[in-house]
């Protein structure tokens, strides 16, 4: 693809692989621009879930505080590692695993101990019972056409009785523009339209793939991964917050939801 072309936005159908060549491109093409314009909002050993930022310290849906020392846990869709960070602040044997390879620099460029892998979420490459908890903050989830393939692969990774948290999208904002002002307050779009948005190359090659699912869709991937659904949470956007990050910004994050957080437990 040349530098000069701006790719085209489409909405068509996509799978498994192209959708992982895909994301894998674009974070390793983008991952320096992310950093530098979200690294200080992220910080360096903060676990954050989403743009509205909801701190993992205040929220505790991993656990209670003091509940996370000793335990082994699986961040996926890592970036540059900061969740897994301050998981290992808190104590926790943390793992954190990304498709990207320059979002994985990045983390070594921060620093730490963290253990780093990088892999498909698809194909965890870990025995099966390794982890007490897996999480993941916006990560591998939006961008995979297959979940309920990644949520089994959790599942198979997790002791009996572990804990997975994943953040997404909120379903209801594909409705919406991708927009933090005005113009994106008004429905734009079918809700129940699950067509993948796509970004592509001048060859009709994808560079960009997120995949939309209604809310009830994710309940019943969660279900069909093996997991039972113990919360649903869906941050509010906090007065201290006057950033904008992408379509996110005060306006709507007052309005509607912008973030849903998926606290799942393996039985």
């Amino acid at each position: 693809m040349s530098q000069d072309f701006e790719p085209e936005a489409t909405r068509r159908s996509t799978g498994d692989a192209e959708s992982s060549r895909a994301s894998r491109g674009w974070w390793d093409r983008n991952a320096d621009e992310y950093q530098s314009e979200h690294g200080t909002f992220l910080g360096d050993d903060r676990f954050v879930w989403g743009p509205e930022g909801l701190d993992e310290a205040d929220a505790a849906l991993l656990g209670p505080a003091g509940s996370l020392k000793g335990l082994d846990v699986l961040e996926i869709g890592a970036g540059a590692a900061q969740c897994s960070r301050w998981l290992a602040a808190q104590g926790a044997r943390p793992v954190a695993l990304d498709l990207s390879h320059r979002q994985l620099q990045h983390a070594l460029r921060i620093g730490g101990d963290v253990p780093l892998v990088e892999a498909d979420a698809g194909v965890l490459p870990f025995r099966d019972g390794s982890f007490d908890l897996a999480c993941s903050a916006y990560g591998a989830v939006p961008f995979v056409a297959d979940p309920v393939r990644v949520f089994r692969e959790v599942r198979r990774v997790l002791r009996p009785g572990g804990r997975w948290v994943f953040s997404v999208t909120h379903p209801i904002r594909w409705a919406f523009p991708d927009e933090p002002g005005p113009e994106g307050l008004s429905v734009a779009a079918s809700y129940f339209d699950r067509t993948p948005y796509v970004e592509q190359d001048e060859e009709g090659r994808a560079v960009y793939v997120e995949h939309h699912r209604t809310l009830g869709d994710r309940v019943r991937d969660v279900v069909a991964g093996g997991f039972r659904l113990v919360d649903l949470v869906e941050p509010e956007w906090p007065a201290w917050n006057s950033q904008e990050w992408g379509g996110w910004s005060p306006l709507r994050g007052n309005l509607i939801p912008g973030t849903a957080i998926f606290v799942c437990e393996r039985d």
